[in-house]
This record gives structure tokens, sequence and C-alpha cells, in this order.
């Protein structure tokens, strides 16, 4: 890992302006706001990623949540997302504690860095190749920083495929829920359904189903696993 090296990518990803699209959107979202939080104030910039630099597992999301990340300035934090993915890594033994609702909240992680592909949140949850290949830059350089990861867990295929087109992967791996492509050097791309309201409200992504592949990350990375 590098610290040095984290602060300054964290320093360039939120004043980056890039993509006229996403900064228009993003800056919108945090002046209109949503009616339950008109009283808070948004981060509305890009959103770094966050954890434990000496992390063994790193979370691939898509992109920060309109209400979520683009309000609270934390990756999966404060909406329905982060409240699956914070409990699973909870009950796993990788965070402090089940919820997240601001980065002031206390929550700290163990062995785990999470972050996105795409840093401003996209208008329907959409960013395009442009904007993701704008952003690449900072996903590449971020994931060089972290040294000792041994698992890569995408929530979702944009993430799947980003880690993929990262290192090279080749034939390209497929994603599916439950999935693993190795990479060279011991360490594994896992693939999970995406925890947005889309799929667990759903049902096609269940807390069953997200603890089963947590254990997975815990074989693949060699860690001790909780509750799940």
């Amino acid at each position: 890992m590098s610290l040095s090296g984290l602060s300054a990518l964290e320093r360039d990803i939120v004043i980056c302006r890039k993509c006229p699209r996403l900064v228009k959107w993003r800056e919108r979202v945090a002046r209109e706001k949503k009616a339950a939080y008109a009283q808070e104030k948004y981060w509305g910039r890009p959103v770094p990623g966050w954890g434990d630099p000496g992390a063994r597992i790193v979370v691939v999301g898509l992109a920060p949540g309109a209400h979520g990340a683009n309000r609270t300035g934390r990756m999966f934090t404060g909406d329905e997302s982060g409240r699956w993915l914070y409990r699973a890594l909870w009950k796993a033994g990788w965070a402090s504690q089940a919820e997240s609702t601001g980065r002031g909240d206390g929550l700290m992680l163990n062995s785990v860095w999470i972050t996105s592909p795409v840093k401003c949140a996209p208008p329907t949850n959409r960013p395009t190749p442009r904007e993701r290949d704008a952003c690449a830059g900072f996903f590449h350089r971020e994931l060089d920083q972290l040294k000792d990861v041994r698992v890569y867990l995408a929530l979702g295929g944009f993430g799947f495929e980003a880690v993929a087109r990262y290192f090279g992967l080749k034939p390209k791996p497929k994603f599916s829920h439950g999935a693993e492509a190795a990479i060279p050097g011991g360490r594994w791309l896992l693939g999970s359904y995406h925890v947005s309201q889309q799929n667990t409200f759903t049902g096609r992504l269940t807390e069953g189903m997200l603890d089963g592949v947590m254990r997975q990350v815990a074989k693949r990375a060699g860690l001790s696993v909780g509750e799940v």
C-alpha cells in the first residue's frame, strides 16, 4: 500500500470535472436534494474509495448512488445498497458495525477497501463508455496502490468487467453471481449481483446469497469469516 499515493489520488478525484454530463447531474442532485434529506448538505462531488489501505479484499461497485454516496461523500453510505453491503461485511467480521450513515459514523473496515470504476453519480445509474474510460485512470491508479489484495469482489457486471480490463484477463471472464476468475499472482476476481434495490427488493439477490459470496471471498483471500 501507499498512504501518500492514496491521499494524492483522493485529492485528484474530488476536484475532477472531466465529464460535463456527470458534473451537471451530481450537482443538480446535490442542489435539488431528496425530500427526506432536504436539510442536509450534499457532497455533490466525485467520491473516492475508502477503507483499509492494507486490504486483502477490494469491493468494486459501479458508481456512487445519487442520494447515498453523492450525499454522504463515502461509497455505499447512506442508502439501502450500503445497508446490505455493510451488514454482510460486519457479519463476516470485516466491518466494525453493521450500518453506515455518514463519514463520521465511526465505521471502520478491516482488510477491505471499497471503490467503484466511475467516481460520480450517473443519471439512471448508467455511465457511458466515454465516462467510464475518462475515470479509468483514477480506478487504475487506485488499484496500483493497493498492493496486498488477494480478492476483487465485483458487485455487478460493470465492476467485474472493469477489473478484468485492468488486469487484461483473456479470455474475458463471464460475469455471474458467484463467478470466479483467476488473476496472475494467486489473486482472484469474484462476482456477485449488485446490492442495488433492483436486485434486493425483487429477490434476485438474497441475504443468504450475499453471505455465500462472502464465504467464497474469505476462502480465496485466506481470511477467517464470522457469522456468514
